[in-house]
């Protein structure tokens, strides 16, 4: 065999045992949310909220949102709505006007996207005379449970500082797209969050359905101006030894994309912004963790590498298939079948895509949701071109707009 393909052969089998590694941490950890303790709220409302809607542009979802916020379950004179009306050339401040909350209008061309309209926000917060103990932030298509505000007190007084609401899916029916992300929201959910709440790691932020102690963002400051803001904030967070926490009873229902066009959008943005927050945060944690032998910090990082490892998993994959229709082209050693025989990779994968439809039985998921796992390995499969695009544009910082249009109510919703 020649130097180039041992070299080859040698990297093709150290790409095997990394997947192989963190694929079998991934399927033993999911078994830790399989056990969900109800948490019950003991404590009367106490915690002062400003709760802050990011909007572009989104007259057509913005006053059910608001009418849904001003009928929580929590009382009215410790919570006030904010809403961004982020470079709207529509009527969004109007009808946030109309509807009976705060319009704060920001027009900004240079510094553009969620993040900046954030940090801007919080900046007048700061300034104001009336100061509120966390902030909770939602984005203009959501719907939100009637006891969200409840929840977040609880956690707030139990000592939580930085906490994720559930995130349901508003419109699951709509079409193939919008059930394949409720199946994958139903995972992450159960088989992601869940257990590391679990096991005291860190949870990953979703966008949505956040909220954050006050003093601690004033402390550290926003500072997340990524297309993937949450994800960025996490990190800096968990990088801080603060580790968000888990609201699995607080629901956030969020409107996901009806097309492949707009899906294959939001999802390139998602990643483009992952990649660059890995690029700048997966190895200081990474480093970190083995210094002070820190799991949460060590799981926080592979949560980084995530776009990396399906990066990797579809290279291999591609390399496979040449070997099978070429091969003469590059046969790599027998090595990489004592180390990972077929059968493992085989139990792997089973475990991993089982845990779609135990999610779903574990969650409650109506009979009709379940027929979206006949199409669900096309919406997975698309991930992998979203990947390889991201990843060689993962410098871009254009922020792009997902357009909502399911105008609908909190009443007409039914998990």
């Amino acid at each position: 065999m020649s130097f180039l393909g041992t070299v080859a052969d040698g990297i093709f089998i150290a790409l095997q045992v990394l997947i192989g590694i963190t694929s079998a941490y991934l399927a033993v950890l999911s078994v830790f949310g399989l056990r969900r303790k109800k948490e019950t709220i003991t404590s009367a409302p106490q915690k002062t909220f400003a709760v802050i809607v990011a909007a572009h542009n989104e007259e057509e979802v913005i006053e059910p949102l608001i009418d849904n916020l001003k009928k929580l379950d929590y009382p009215k004179e410790l919570y006030d709505i904010y809403v961004i009306c982020d470079n709207c050339t529509d009527r969004t401040a109007d009808i946030v006007r109309q509807a009976g909350a705060i319009a704060c209008e920001r027009f900004d061309d240079t510094k553009r996207g969620k993040g900046y309209a954030i940090e801007w926000m919080l900046e007048r917060l700061w300034q104001q005379e009336k100061q509120y103990d966390a902030v909770v932030m939602f984005d203009a298509d959501n719907l939100v449970a009637k006891d969200f505000l409840l929840h977040m007190n609880q956690k707030l007084l139990n000592g939580d500082r930085v906490i994720q609401g559930y995130l349901d899916t508003k419109n699951p029916y709509d079409s193939w797209i919008s059930i394949s992300y409720a199946i994958s929201y139903y995972y992450t959910n159960r088989m992601w969050q869940l257990p590391r709440f679990n096991l005291g790691l860190g949870n990953a932020l979703g966008g949505t359905g956040i909220c954050i102690d006050a003093a601690l963002l004033k402390e550290m400051g926003w500072g997340a101006h990524s297309l993937t803001e949450d994800v960025e904030f996490t990190a800096r967070c968990i990088e801080r030894g603060i580790y968000p926490r888990w609201a699995h009873d607080a629901i956030v229902y969020d409107e996901k994309p009806n097309t492949l066009k707009a899906s294959w959008n939001q999802r390139l943005r998602w990643m483009q912004g992952h990649f660059d927050c890995a690029s700048r945060y997966f190895w200081p944690l990474l480093i970190k963790s083995i210094k002070t032998r820190n799991w949460a910090m060590l799981d926080a990082a592979l949560y980084l590498f995530q776009p990396m490892r399906f990066l990797i998993i579809f290279l291999m994959m591609m390399v496979l298939l040449l070997q099978l229709v070429m091969p003469w082209w590059w046969q790599v050693t027998a090595i990489q079948d004592i180390l990972f025989p077929t059968e493992f990779w085989t139990v792997v994968n089973i475990l991993l895509y089982a845990q779609l439809p135990l999610a779903m039985i574990l969650e409650r998921a109506k009979w009709r949701a379940y027929l979206g796992l006949i199409v669900y390995p096309i919406f997975l499969f698309t991930w992998f071109p979203i990947t390889v695009v991201a990843f060689f544009t993962k410098n871009n910082k254009k922020w792009s707009h997902t357009v909502h249009t399911r105008g609908i109510r909190v009443e007409e919703l039914s998990r």
